[in-house]
C-alpha cells in the first residue's frame, strides 16, 4: 500500500526540525524570492501582506484539476490568500491580491489541520492540493505537524505559481509528494511587468530542478489517481508572453521530455488585462496550436491539453458561498 514520505519523515522526528527551521526564517522572511526581511512572528508584513498565521480562504472538494489529482472524487484544495505574485490577469484576483479582505480569513495551524482531515475523511479526496502556497511552508509543516497524529495519511499537492525560493523548495524533501509548479515566464522583463515578480525565470526553473530531482517523473496508482511525481502547468498567453517556445524546449533539454505537462488554453482577460493591450483579449488558434505542435516536436507526450473552450469552463468565483467552481 502506498505512504506518502512525509508520514516517515514525521516518525523520525525530521518533520519537527525543519518545521522549527523554516518558522525561523519568518523573523527576517526570506520564504519567498521576494525576500522582505520582515518579522512576520511580530506582525510585521512584507509583499504577501501575511503575518504568521496563515491565511486559507477556501477549502473545497475540487474536481477540475489535471484528471490524476482530482481524479473521481476530488482534490482536497486550500486555497491560501495574498499571493506572493501581482499577476495582472489573475483568475484568482479575489483571494490573491485583495489583502485587506483576506487577513480576516487567517486562522491557526490546529483549525487547518482539521479542515485537512475533513477533506479526507469527510469527503474522501484523494490529496491534499495547497493551492498559493510560497509564502506559506512554515505554516503547512506546523499544520502537517498536527494534522499527522490525527490521521492524515494522503499525497500532499505543491500547487504554484512557480515564484518560489529553491532553499524552500529543498527544505520540502521527502515532505512534499506531488509538485504542480507553474512555469509561467520566459522572461524577467515580462514578468516584472506583468506579475511583480523579478527574477521570476532563474527562480521558477531552479525550483522546478529541485522539485524533479525530489519526486522525478509522475508515478500513478492502478485507478490512475497520482501519488507522486511533477506536473509542469504551462498557460499560453496572448502575443506570446508566457514565452511558450523558449519555455518548453527548457522543460525537454533541461528537466526531461518524459516530463509531465498541463498545457493550458483558459487564459481570459480578467482583473487589470483590460488595461493592457496585449493581455486584453484570449488566446487565437493560431496560438494554441502553435504550443502543441511545439510539444510535438520535442516529443513531450506526457500530459494534457485544455481545449480552446477552457475559459468559459473555467471561470472560479471566490465570493460565492457554496463553491467557487460550478
Amino acid at each position: 500500500m502506498f505512504e506518502p514520505s512525509y508520514l516517515a519523515i514525521y516518525r523520525a522526528g525530521e518533520l519537527k526540525c525543519r518545521a522549527e527551521a523554516l518558522e525561523a526564517r519568518l523573523a527576517a522572511c526570506d520564504i519567498c524570492p521576494a525576500k522582505c526581511g520582515v518579522n512576520r512572528i511580530n506582525g510585521e508584513t512584507g509583499f504577501c501582506h501575511s503575518r504568521l498565521l496563515p491565511i486559507v480562504d477556501t477549502v473545497c472538494q475540487h474536481l477540475g484539476e489535471e484528471p490524476p489529482i482530482s481524479g473521481i472524487k476530488g482534490s482536497g484544495t486550500v486555497f491560501f490568500g495574498n499571493c506572493n505574485m501581482r499577476c495582472v490577469y489573475c483568475q484568482n484576483h479575489q483571494i490573491s491580491q485583495d489583502w485587506r479582505k483576506e487577513q480576516s480569513k487567517a486562522i491557526t495551524p490546529a483549525a487547518l489541520a482539521e479542515k485537512l482531515l475533513y477533506l479526507q475523511n469527510d469527503l474522501g479526496c484523494h490529496n491534499i492540493n495547497f493551492v498559493s502556497p510560497s509564502h506559506f511552508v512554515p505554516q503547512i509543516l506546523q499544520t502537517l505537524l498536527i494534522a499527522i497524529p490525527m490521521g492524515l495519511k494522503i499525497p500532499l499537492v505543491y500547487n504554484t505559481g512557480g515564484y518560489d525560493s529553491v532553499d524552500t523548495i529543498k527544505a520540502l524533501d521527502g515532505i512534499i509528494d506531488i509538485y504542480l509548479p507553474d512555469l509561467r515566464y520566459a522572461s524577467d522583463k515580462i514578468a516584472k511587468q506583468y506579475s511583480q515578480a523579478p527574477h521570476y525565470v532563474e527562480n521558477s526553473r531552479q525550483a522546478i530542478k529541485e522539485m524533479y530531482r525530489q519526486v522525478g517523473n509522475l508515478k500513478i496508482d492502478e485507478n490512475e489517481i497520482a501519488q507522486r511525481g511533477l506536473i509542469v502547468r504551462h498557460l499560453i498567453l496572448p502575443e506570446g508572453l508566457a514565452g511558450s517556445e523558449e519555455s518548453i524546449r527548457w522543460l525537454a533539454k533541461e528537466i526531461s521530455p518524459e516530463v509531465s505537462v498541463s498545457l493550458m488554453a483558459q487564459y481570459y482577460p480578467t482583473h487589470h488585462a483590460a488595461r493592457y493591450p496585449a493581455l486584453s483579449r484570449g488566446i487565437t488558434e493560431g496560438e494554441y496550436l502553435e504550443v502543441i505542435e511545439l510539444l510535438e516536436e520535442l516529443g513531450i507526450e506526457n500530459g494534457w491539453i485544455q481545449e480552446m473552450s477552457a475559459p468559459e469552463n473555467y471561470r472560479p468565483d471566490f465570493e460565492r458561498e457554496s463553491h467557487p467552481f460550478v
